[in-house]
């Protein structure tokens, strides 16, 4: 058990009155006087150090970090707040049953009248958690300050620059000042390296599928400037509320309120919106037609997103709340803290796959692949009950997976039928994958989808953004036994000839590891990299800089 498990067993058999966090400090706070934080009081280089200690302390499940001292900047760093399922639930321990049955609501309105005791508050709770405009006071207008002075956390050694991992990006359409059509997003910022001047650029990296890009797409038709705000820090909800998938007509704005118990503040300044509980705000204009280079990035699929031309910002004006913290993750091979997202997505939006997938029961992003690549779904036959059982409907509703926001990124999606075996969950992926392998037909069942569109992060295909997915579709009776070990006289190569059976029909080949001299020229001879040479390599040794940093 560690250290998140015991204490948030304690907290849970206690009684605590309701509480929200009116600020990243406030959070921070209340993870330290549960055990759940520690303060490092060692001045950390934010160049690859505060990073790989990070690493280490996720790796051994340990706590969220606070960096006191952080060389180059005046300001407090922190990390890992998300760090373990058990801390994320911690952290959201007082709203998060109320924000389930607000979706719940969202997703079958006539729930109110089945079960009206349950669900007699989410209305309420809803219309309590609209953003609120804020006219004086705002913490976020203590001070100003300059990019340069911001902890310009570098992860991996191949990374173009400094990056903000956990930034909240706002916009609104061009002619509007209604802030429930705002967009607020999490798309990587590049604060220095590259061609960017510094103080003056930062640059932003954003993908298919987002929000800010239809946004870019309209002021692209506007003579309006393209103001842009970044928020990062404030309370634990307001990150977490940029990368949530949400119900059409349920704003990131609300939806933060929700979640943190307490409404989003915002105010105008210079024709910005300001987020009030921010720790600092960026503001400045998009350039409408005009790109930079950005990257290379080390990313959360295990390797870098390589140097593109994305858009650039033109910095107007940098804020900071009194004591701001910088609140920073990193990236890399999954797990990673940014694991905890995927947990608490799930954990809210289950109860919506029905309605924006009909026919589907369960959708599973898996996080050991990256979450985009590799989706997982179980779905229904009804269109023809008379007949001998094959997709056919299943089909269908892989189409709409693959065809809508931000499941249309998966690169291999899965998706067995529920009428063979009702008793099939997500829940248990061994059992799915057998399931699967057991009833599908090889030379019926793969459905390509080629010279299409596939994640900006994805280098497999033929182009930037451009390539091809595939379909695995499973219904009708066991067609096969799975293996358990290799036939008798199953010749291997060399190098991959110690097969393991991880589960049934799943094998595992040893083989050499990558190597960028061997990929270049394939007829040298294998070569093995240097630990922490690349962005997917754990190293050993977590434990021991986790014990001299955390005194």
């Amino acid at each position: 058990m560690n250290i998140d498990q015991s204490a948030h067993q304690q907290i849970s058999t206690s009684a605590h009155q309701h509480m929200s966090y009116s600020s990243l400090h406030s959070a921070i706070l209340d993870l330290e006087r549960h055990g759940l934080l520690v303060r490092i009081k060692s001045e950390v280089d934010p160049h690859l150090e505060m990073a790989e200690i990070h690493r280490r302390v996720y790796d051994a499940g340990g706590p969220a970090l606070l960096f006191e001292k952080v060389k180059g900047s005046p300001f407090r760093a922190a990390s890992n707040l998300y760090g373990t399922y058990e801390r994320t639930d911690f952290l959201f321990r007082h709203t998060i049953q109320r924000v389930q049955r607000v979706i719940e609501l969202k997703a079958d309105p006539t729930s109110l009248l089945k079960k009206p005791l349950r669900y007699a508050g989410a209305p309420f709770t809803a219309l309590t958690a609209l953003p609120m405009q804020q006219r004086w006071g705002a913490p976020i207008l203590y001070g100003e300050t300059t990019i340069d002075q911001l902890p310009q956390v570098v992860s991996w050694p191949d990374d173009g620059g400094a990056f903000v991992t956990l930034p909240q990006v706002f916009t609104l359409p061009p002619g509007s000042k209604q802030i429930m059509q705002s967009n607020i997003g999490m798309y990587r910022i590049q604060l220095s390296g590259n061609d960017y001047a510094m103080n003056r650029e930062i640059g932003l990296h954003y993908q298919l599928h987002r929000g800010i890009g239809i946004h870019h797409t309209q002021y692209n038709e506007s003579d309006e400037d393209f103001r842009c705000a970044i928020f990062v820090g404030g309370p634990p909800s307001h990150a977490f509320a940029a990368i949530m998938p949400l119900p059409e007509g349920l704003s990131e704005l609300t939806f933060a309120g929700l979640l943190g118990g307490r409404r989003f503040r915002y105010l105008w300044r210079d024709g910005y919106v300001l987020s009030a509980d921010a720790d600092f705000v960026i503001t400045g204009t998009i350039r409408k037609n005009d790109k930079k280079p950005e990257g290379p990035f080390g990313d959360h699929l295990g390797y870098y997103s390589l140097r593109h031309d994305f858009p650039v910002m033109d910095v107007h004006k940098v804020y900071h709340r009194k004591d701001a913290i910088w609140h920073f993750t990193v990236v890399g091979r999954p797990p990673q803290e940014d694991s905890s997202f995927g947990y608490l997505i799930h954990q809210l939006v289950k109860k919506l796959t029905t309605q924006e997938f009909p026919g589907v029961k369960e959708i599973h992003a898996v996080d050991a692949a990256g979450v985009h690549p590799l989706l997982l779904a179980i779905g229904s036959e009804r269109y023809m009950p008379f007949r001998d059982n094959k997709p056919e409907e299943i089909l269908t509703q892989a189409n709409r997976i693959l065809g809508s926001g931000q499941t249309s990124l998966a690169k291999f999606l899965f998706i067995a039928a529920s009428n063979d075996n009702p008793q099939l969950t997500l829940h248990d992926m061994p059992a799915f994958f057998a399931h699967m392998l057991e009833r599908v037909d090889w030379t019926r069942d793969l459905h390509f989808y080629t010279k299409t569109t596939i994640d900006t992060l994805d280098y497999s295909g033929t182009g930037w953004n451009a390539g091809s997915k595939v379909v695995i579709a499973a219904c009708g009776p066991k067609l096969r036994e799975l293996a358990t070990e290799l036939p008798p006289r199953f010749d291997l190569p060399a190098g991959f000839d110690k097969p393991r059976f991880a589960l049934p029909g799943h094998s595992g080949h040893p083989g050499f590891r990558f190597s960028r001299k061997r990929y270049i020229n394939p007829r040298r001879p294998p070569e093995r990299l240097r630990p922490g040479q690349y962005p997917d390599d754990r190293s050993g040794g977590r434990q021991r800089i986790y014990r001299r940093y955390a005194q």
